[in-house]
C-alpha cells in the first residue's frame, strides 16, 4: 500500500500535538530519507518516521503485518490481534523495545490511533425475534407443531444455500480443523475447563478423547476441496425467529470460510441434547426434527461426504452441552450419555443420523 505524507503526518500530530512537523521518511536499512509520499510499504519494510515537534527532534518506526494466507495470519482480525497484543505486552518486558501506539489504516489510507483501547465492543442493528432454543425447549415438553417442520426446512435450507459458496484455499480448511481440535473456544479449551476427576468419566477418558480428535485432525487433512461459507456457531441461541419460518442469525464465529459440518452439528447436537434430558435416548418429535434437518440438507446439497467427516465437530458441540461449567444442572447419566455419543462417532468412519441412539446407548 502507498503512504500519503499527508496521513501520516495527521496521525503524528494527535499523537504529539498539533505543532509537530514531519521532516522525513524512509524504509528501514536505506539510507536516503524523503518527505514524499511512500510506495509499497509493508510488512518486511518497517518505516522510519523523523518529526520535530515542540522545539524537539523525534523519530519512531511504523511497521504493520503481512497480509496472507496460513499461519494463523489468514484474516485482518488475527492481524489486529496481535498488534493489539504487541501494544500492550512490549511494555512490560525490561529491555524490550517500546511500544508508542497501535493504531490501523482505514479504506481510504488514513492512519487511526487505537493505542488507548482497553476493550471493544460491536455495534449492531436490532432484530425482532425469539432465540430458536424455546422452540427446543416447548418441543421437549409438548410436542411439535407442523411449523416446527417448517423451521427446520428453512434452517437446512439456509444452510445448504450459504455452504454452495465454495473456496479454494487449503490452508483456511486446515486452520478450521486444527482450531476444532485445538483452540481455546473449541474441543481443548472446553476440556481445560472440565473438572480434574469428574465423577461422570473414567479416570484418563478426556486424555483418549484428545488423542483420538488430533488423529481425524490427520483424517481430514486431504478435504480441503470442502472448504466453503460458514456461520461458524449456528445453535440455538443464535437463531432468532419471528413469525413463521422468517429468521435471523447472531454471533458469526471463527472465519468466513470453514467446513459445513461445523454449522450442521452446531444445531443439530442441540436436537440430541433436549432429547438425552428427558430420556437419555433420542426420541419423539425431537428425533424426527433431527432426521428431517439432515435428510433436507443431504438432498439439497448431495454432500453425502459431509457424513464421513462430522465426527470431530460432533465431539466439540458434544463436550459444550456436557460442560459443568455451562450447563451446571444436568445430571451425571445426561452427560454420560452424551460422552457415549461424542466417543462412539469419533470410533465410527461414517456417522448414520438414521441410528443416533445406538451412539449413546
Amino acid at each position: 500500500m502507498d503512504l500519503k505524507r499527508a496521513n501520516l503526518e495527521a496521525y503524528l500530530k494527535g499523537i504529539y500535538g498539533r505543532d509537530l512537523t514531519l521532516t522525513s521518511t524512509r524504509k528501514m536499512g536505506e539510507t536516503i530519507a524523503t518527505t514524499e509520499d511512500v510506495k509499497g510499504f509493508g510488512y518486511g519494510s518497517p518505516l522510519l518516521v523523523e518529526y520535530e515537534a515542540k522545539g524537539k527532534k523525534g523519530s519512531a518506526v511504523i511497521s504493520s503485518m503481512r497480509v496472507q494466507r496460513g499461519f494463523g495470519h489468514d484474516h485482518f482480525s488475527d492481524r489486529a490481534r496481535i498488534m493489539i497484543w504487541q501494544n500492550s505486552a512490549f511494555n512490560h518486558l525490561p529491555k524490550h523495545v517500546r511500544s508508542l501506539d497501535v493504531g490501523y489504516f482505514t479504506e481510504k489510507g488514513k492512519l487511526v490511533s487505537a493505542g488507548n483501547a482497553r476493550e471493544y465492543f460491536l455495534l449492531m442493528e436490532k432484530i425482532e425475534g425469539k432465540e430458536y432454543f424455546f422452540d427446543l425447549e416447548r418441543v421437549k415438553d409438548d410436542g411439535a407443531t407442523d411449523l416446527d417442520y417448517d423451521r427446520v426446512i428453512a434452517l437446512s435450507d439456509y444452510l445448504a444455500e450459504i455452504h454452495a459458496a465454495k473456496g479454494d484455499c487449503p490452508p483456511l480448511y486446515l486452520r478450521k480443523i486444527r482450531e476444532t481440535v485445538g483452540d481455546g473456544e473449541c474441543i481443548f479449551g472446553i476440556l481445560d475447563d472440565y473438572p480434574d476427576n469428574p465423577s461422570f468419566l473414567e479416570a484418563n477418558e478426556l486424555q483418549e478423547i484428545e488423542k483420538i480428535c488430533v488423529e481425524w485432525r490427520w483424517l481430514l487433512r486431504g478435504k480441503a476441496h470442502r472448504l466453503c461459507q460458514v456461520h461458524g456457531d449456528f445453535h440455538p441461541w443464535n437463531i432468532m425467529f419471528r413469525d413463521g419460518a422468517d429468521f435471523s442469525v447472531l454471533d458469526r464465529s471463527r472465519g468466513e470460510w470453514g467446513e459445513a459440518a461445523d454449522d450442521i452439528t452446531a444445531l443439530a447436537m442441540n436436537y440430541i441434547f433436549y432429547s438425552v434430558q428427558k430420556s437419555l435416548r433420542l426420541t419423539g418429535d425431537l428425533k424426527d426434527l433431527f432426521e428431517l434437518f439432515f435428510e433436507n440438507y443431504l438432498e439439497k446439497t448431495g454432500d453425502e461426504e459431509l457424513l464421513e467427516v462430522i465426527a470431530p465437530f460432533f465431539a466439540f458441540r458434544a463436550v459444550v452441552v456436557a460442560s459443568p461449567t455451562w450447563y451446571p444442572l444436568l445430571s451425571d447419566d445426561v452427560r454420560r450419555a452424551i460422552f457415549n455419543f461424542l466417543e462412539r462417532v469419533l470410533a465410527s468412519k461414517k456417522f448414520n443420523y438414521r441410528d443416533v441412539n445406538s451412539y449413546l446407548a
